[in-house]
């Protein structure tokens, strides 16, 4: 076996260029493979952040147009997620969650905390600059469940917001954008036609549940209300739980209530949605979870034209040895030589071409991370070692399977012909 381990070593040295023409298929498959997965966990990682600043405890409930009516396009959080323009601008306004909808779903048993939000879009300008921006309007209590951090000033406080105070807290990124090297922290902005004050600033934070919030302008709710939206009514809420366990049940009492508020008999003309942080994830798995399968699909396509091709090469490469083979049987190499001969040649090529995959595919899930930090988004580089293992393990089992017909080809050559072959 290492006898034929090192013949082996030595043909596939004797010609690189065609030992790399010949891995560049599992190459391209191990490497999107590899790329997938190393991606699929930066890309979990960055969920797994975002969840876990507004708290693993946390639910959702959006407004929405209720399902039986023939326009089902939501007006909560949700659908800004998808489109911030939609958020700001929807078609339909569902007006029926208010403050007092808040107020009974605090007085539940497993609420810890609430807040409410609502979501608007303006100009926000200093001097000649001046930017199109989203303006999310929401309680003093968010700060005690949105774990953000300010690199200056302060949050608002209760007293601001339930008065309606004319200050705000603005994103890294537009902080720059208004103030470049300026200290923001106590000047006037300009939102729409009012100014207002700017108490904070945020720490770069990047996109998190489809907000910008490096490019965005929080303010007490009261005051997004009444004076930049006129409106009287609540657009999304984050309800804090005291038990994660029972979040579930939470949920549930959440509809009861709100349906009571409502006068809402029949659930499918619900105007609302309630999601927890379980369920959220349950649905962000099973999205992920397909995309990746299919990716992989793909990806084991061109693994099993590599392995095609690998296949064709050792055929061409048992006719180019057919005397060599002759003559080995001619002097006492038995068939198990042979065939031990070429199957781990072709094992080799796979096992080669599936560490190129693995470099291949890191390299460029490491591109992937670096223009996701660039866009302002929380995403680490991670190769997990199931990849490293599953490229490894795929490429031998790809030289092995097509490895084993040109193999057996050879093995099974007569001597006396194989050295009279020309």
């Amino acid at each position: 076996m290492y006898k034929a381990f090192r013949l082996a070593i030595k043909n596939l040295f004797s010609n690189p260029a065609r030992t790399g023409l010949t891995t560049l298929g599992v190459i391209i498959g191990i490497g999107t493979v590899i790329l997938v997965l190393s991606a699929g966990e930066g890309f979990r990682g960055f969920i797994d952040d975002q969840v876990q600043s507004f708290g693993t405890n946390t639910l959702f409930i959006e407004t929405r147009v209720p399902p039986t009516t023939r326009n089902r396009n939501a007006t909560g959080a949700g659908a800004a997620a998808a489109s911030d323009q939609s958020r700001a601008n929807s078609a339909v306004a569902i007006t029926s969650f208010k403050n007092r909808d808040l107020d009974s779903i605090k007085r539940l048993g497993n609420v810890k905390n609430a807040y409410g939000m609502v979501v608007g879009q303006k100009v926000v300008s200093r001097g000649d600059v001046a930017k199109n921006t989203l303006i999310y309007g929401a309680s003093a209590e968010r700060f005690e469940i949105d774990k953000g951090e300010l690199e200056a000033g302060r949050f608002y406080t209760s007293l601001e917001d339930s008065s309606g105070m004319p200050v705000i807290i603005i994103g890294h990124t537009l902080a720059e954008d208004l103030f470049g090297q300026t200290e923001p922290v106590g000047k006037l902005l300009r939102v729409g036609d009012q100014n207002f004050e700017v108490i904070g600033v945020y720490e770069p934070r990047g996109a998190m549940g489809g907000m910008d919030i490096d490019q965005s302008v929080f303010m007490p709710q009261i005051t997004a209300q009444k004076k930049l939206l006129g409106i009287d009514y609540l657009l999304m809420a984050i309800v804090q739980l005291q038990d994660v366990n029972l979040g579930e049940a939470s949920a549930e009492d959440i509809k009861l209530t709100l349906r009571d508020n409502h006068n809402i008999t029949d659930p499918e003309k619900d105007d609302f949605f309630v999601q927890t942080q379980a369920q959220a994830m349950e649905s962000f798995n099973t999205i992920f979870n397909g995309l990746t399968a299919l990716l992989i699909a793909i990806a084991a396509i061109s693994l099993i034209v590599g392995g095609v091709g690998i296949m064709n090469i050792m055929y061409v490469v048992v006719t180019e040895r057919t005397s060599e083979i002759g003559l080995k049987k001619a002097l006492g190499a038995r068939q198990s030589d042979i065939l031990n001969e070429f199957l781990i040649e072709a094992i080799l090529i796979t096992i080669l071409g599936g560490a190129a995959g693995i470099a291949f595919g890191a390299f460029l899930a490491w591109v992937v991370s670096l223009i996701a930090q660039a866009g302002g988004l929380e995403w680490n580089f991670a190769l997990p070692l199931y990849a490293i293992a599953l490229g490894v393990g795929v490429s031998a089992v790809i030289g092995l399977v097509f490895g084993v017909l040109p193999a057996r080809a050879a093995a099974k050559l007569d001597p006396v012909e194989a050295m009279r072959y020309e």
